[in-house]
């Protein structure tokens, strides 16, 4: 609902924080196209937003780091000041040691003092000092060339075996004729897809075929293979059927 989304944002106060996904919207699969990344940046200048962009999956839309951080590189090149809230948990295979790193663009370096200080009043009482491992890992591998080469690398093939799990799965509900139109299956991008079943199917789906996904409909494409498309496919056909 695009239009409705612009109307969120314009009837925001001025000055009002929205947090926005710079890629591979969790939990949907559903990212604007750039042109309506565009107008979610008029409204954001006209209403003098302040973006907090949350990258969590960048890499994992397109497989490509530069096409997941255009809509990011868009509102800093439009001048906006913004915070920018990245995790290397994903897209690095460091779940375990939750390492990312909090941005913040300020136009004023006496702003950009009082924010770091701001930061650290609120970093203090939480961790004070946190984990070195996870981030160590992170700074070896994009300061290495070499070692940055193969991370994009490998990123492109996660991504692709993604999309290519999307595709199976679609395929395979066309070859059990599941009621239901599922091109959005492949529409969708990243990690996760909403199949749009009810809450109803969803328990069914768990109770007779032991598949498991949140109760709105979500499951992780990541989590799938090509080997098990299809005894998802029968599972969904089954439940749309019968719930």
């Amino acid at each position: 609902d695009y239009q409705g989304l612009l109307s969120d944002l314009g009837s925001a106060p001025a000055g009002a924080v929205v947090v926005l996904h710079a890629c591979a919207h969790n939990p949907t699969g559903v990212d604007p196209t750039a042109e309506q990344w565009r107008g979610i940046l008029r409204v954001v200048q006209e209403r003098r937003l302040l973006p907090f962009f949350d990258s969590a999956y960048q890499g994992f839309a397109s497989g490509d780091l530069d096409k997941d951080a255009a809509a990011l590189r868009l509102f800093t090149a439009a001048g906006l000041e913004l915070l920018l809230a990245q995790s290397y948990a994903k897209n690095m295979g460091l779940y375990g040691e939750r390492v990312g790193a909090l941005s913040v663009v300020s136009h004023c370096p006496d702003a950009a003092k009082r924010v770091q200080s701001q930061l650290c009043a609120v970093v203090r009482p939480m961790y004070s000092s946190p984990p070195i491992h996870g981030a160590a890992i992170v700074v070896g591998v994009l300061s290495d060339p070499q070692l940055y080469g193969l991370w994009r690398q490998e990123l492109a093939a996660m991504a692709g075996r993604i999309q290519d799990m999307r595709t199976a799965l679609k395929q395979a509900l066309l070859e059990v004729r599941c009621p239901g139109n599922w091109d959005h299956i492949t529409n969708q991008i990243g990690m996760f897809s909403y199949t749009g079943l009810s809450k109803a199917q969803c328990e069914h789906m768990t109770r007779k075929w032991h598949v498991y996904m949140t109760m709105d409909g979500r499951i992780s494409m990541a989590g799938l293979s090509g080997a098990r498309a299809r005894y998802l496919a029968e599972a969904i056909k089954d439940s749309v059927a019968n719930c």
